[in-house]
């Protein structure tokens, strides 16, 4: 069942479309769960699949397209990657094995704390900065090199 939170946040999402085309609100809606919750279970998709008014492989499909879900627990914070073209030639893979190394985890794995979770994701639209990162989904990390990992890493550890 969806929180009223929740609730509250996809009614206001779904003022900006027509009436007969409450599934617009479908990835806003993903979101706001992801925020909630962490990660988004099947039960949850089926939730929203239920309030849209829409399948539940409709939901699946958006869900388990897009990099920015979780669709498992992947730590208080997610690291994303972009692995790229342009973040691979800047050094994504370097990143992702100086992140591994640091976290001793791989790739779609969570810290033994839950802390941190390590993930690659596609394109983030920033290639000047490469290579980079997401934290949550909310927060571009650029130009990265150990030094700033690790102080990135270090303000994450404290929060």
């Amino acid at each position: 069942m969806l929180s009223e939170q929740i609730q509250t946040r996809i009614n206001r999402e779904l003022k900006k479309y027509p009436a007969d085309q409450k599934q617009s609100a479908v990835m806003a809606a993903l979101r706001f769960v992801q925020d909630e919750k962490g990660w988004i279970a099947n039960e949850d998709m089926a939730d929203v699949a239920a309030y849209l008014g829409m399948p539940k492989m409709a939901v699946y499909e958006v869900a388990t397209f897009y990099h920015m879900y979780n669709l498992k627990p992947m730590g208080k914070h997610t690291l994303t990657v972009c692995t790229n073209l342009s973040c691979t030639l800047c050094g994504a893979e370097e990143t992702v094995a100086y992140l591994k190394s640091k976290l001793g985890i791989g790739l779609g794995e969570v810290t033994a704390d839950g802390k941190f979770g390590l993930r690659e994701g596609e394109c983030m639209g920033a290639c000047k900065d490469a290579p980079l990162l997401t934290v949550n989904n909310k927060r571009l990390c650029g130009r990265l090199g150990k030094e700033k990992i690790d102080q990135l890493l270090a303000e994450l550890d404290k929060s």
